[in-house]
């Protein structure tokens, strides 16, 4: 009679040899929206150490420039602004003719404003929502569209604390991550069957040069966020990268529909 391990086997056959490295993005192709500078950036060097080849996106040329040349020949650039919805599915086609199938995409752009919810007019609620909720929904149908027909692939959000518990003056930003949230799970539920995967990753406070100049110009809320969080520090931008890396790779492959908080425990302190 065969072993109960021998059984186990035979029933989940391993789709690699048990030396591969499962953390490996090696023959990846990735994209990263707003892969110029801070969390962005570095979610594109991390991936770019993987193995993965990497094209990010933003609207300074010149900030793409200065950002490929600090994470080498790997990582390759492209202008777009996510907000013109009309061209990103030429802007998929254009990077899937260049370099190959894309097998990651991180929707990383987007924008935030600070102002009491009785002064944001509906001209500012809806310039928000349209670029971290309905530029990101509309770049992830064109790349899911080819991964689904592929039977393979890897979509990544970028949430926030806000779609966790409440933080004033942020309520536009904090509706478009909450809905963010929710398409993970329908997209999810949706594409498993065809072998791709939809996780969200969620900030704390991450120690970029927008975070400190907001957090130095608001000292209350700075010391706030800093009780909040049991590891009493604020994270930097390479642990959100390494956090994508993880559920972009096959370390991850039994992960959908999740939301991973990097916060140094921030979504659970008192």
């Amino acid at each position: 009679m065969a072993s109960p391990d021998t059984l186990l086997a035979a029933a989940h056959p391993q789709t690699a040899p048990a030396s591969a490295n499962p953390f490996s993005l090696a023959g990846k192709l990735a994209l990263v929206t707003g892969g110029g500078t801070g969390i962005g950036l570095e979610i594109a060097r991390c991936l770019s150490v993987a193995g993965a080849t990497v094209v990010i996106t933003g609207r300074r040329e010149a900030v793409l420039q200065e950002a490929v040349a600090d994470l080498g020949k790997s990582v390759h650039y492209l202008t777009n602004d996510v907000g013109d919805l009309a061209g990103l599915e030429e802007l998929v086609a254009h990077i899937e003719t260049t370099f190959g199938p894309l097998d990651i995409l991180v929707n990383n752009a987007g924008i935030n404003m600070k102002k009491p919810a009785l002064e944001v007019t509906d001209e500012d609620f809806n310039r928000i929502l349209h670029t971290n909720l309905n530029a990101v929904f509309a770049l992830t149908r064109a790349c899911a569209r080819r991964m689904v027909a592929r039977k393979s692939g890897v979509i990544l959000m970028i949430s926030s604390m806000a779609a966790y518990y409440g933080i004033d003056r942020v309520v536009a930003y904090a509706a478009s991550k909450s809905a963010v949230e929710g398409m993970v799970k329908v997209l999810a539920s949706e594409f498993s069957k065809d072998n791709v995967r939809i996780n969200a990753i969620a900030p704390g406070f991450i120690e970029t040069e927008m975070s400190r100049t907001a957090m130095n110009s608001d000292p209350e809320r700075r010391d706030r966020a800093m009780r909040r969080t049991p590891m009493g520090k604020f994270g930097q931008p390479q642990d959100i990268g390494h956090a994508a890396v993880f559920l972009a790779s096959d370390a991850a492959r039994y992960i959908t529909g999740a939301s991973l908080p990097v916060d140094g425990g921030n979504s659970i302190g008192f």
